[in-house]
């Protein structure tokens, strides 16, 4: 018999990759049940609701940004090419959640998650350009940013060790950068 946490693991798994397919409204309790072979009083001992199945299939990317941020803001001011490297790397690692969130904003909003997203995006421009940095300047970095985490959903199957580089580059491009 598999172990509790071995089950929630296979569920989160299988919840991720179907609202990564089908969509978060699109897809059932009871689908993500069908497809692990399991009941939903099964599914539901393990998450008491559909929000908390949801909150813990994009709570790796939070946790992971929030110490990814936390350890580039402790380390003083990052090269920047090191730091859009790595924020590439934990972006392309959750990507499928990326894509979740990009296509239904609307339905995470009550995870807050949009916000955070923003939030975020706001301590990495400020670690790229210091806080006193002009308008200019903050819309490059606006783009910079975007556009790397969007190339981790515009081409889902391209490798990291492939799409980091020109993305990366590209990053550094719009920031004016070398």
């Amino acid at each position: 018999m598999a172990r509790p946490s071995d089950t929630k693991a296979r569920i989160l798994a299988v919840a991720r990759e179907l609202f990564a397919e089908k969509g978060v409204q699109q897809t059932s309790l009871r689908d993500i049940s069908e497809r692990l072979g399991i009941t939903k009083p099964a599914l539901y001992y393990h998450f008491a609701s559909r929000e908390e199945l949801l909150r813990s299939v994009v709570q790796p990317l939070v946790d992971e940004v929030e110490a990814f941020l936390a350890e580039m803001e402790a380390a003083g001011r990052p090269d920047p090419e090191l730091l859009l490297r790595r924020y590439f790397e934990v972006t392309y690692r959750h990507r499928d959640i990326i894509g979740i969130v990009v296509r239904e904003l609307s339905i995470l909003d009550h995870l807050d998650l949009p916000g955070r997203m923003f939030a975020w995006r706001l301590r990495l421009i400020e670690l790229l350009l210091g806080p006193e940095a002009g308008l200019g300047a903050r819309a490059r970095a606006v783009v910079a940013i975007g556009g790397l985490s969007d190339c981790t959903v515009a081409f889902p199957g391209v490798p990291a060790e492939e799409l980091g580089p020109p993305a990366v580059a590209a990053a550094l491009d719009a920031l004016g950068l070398p």
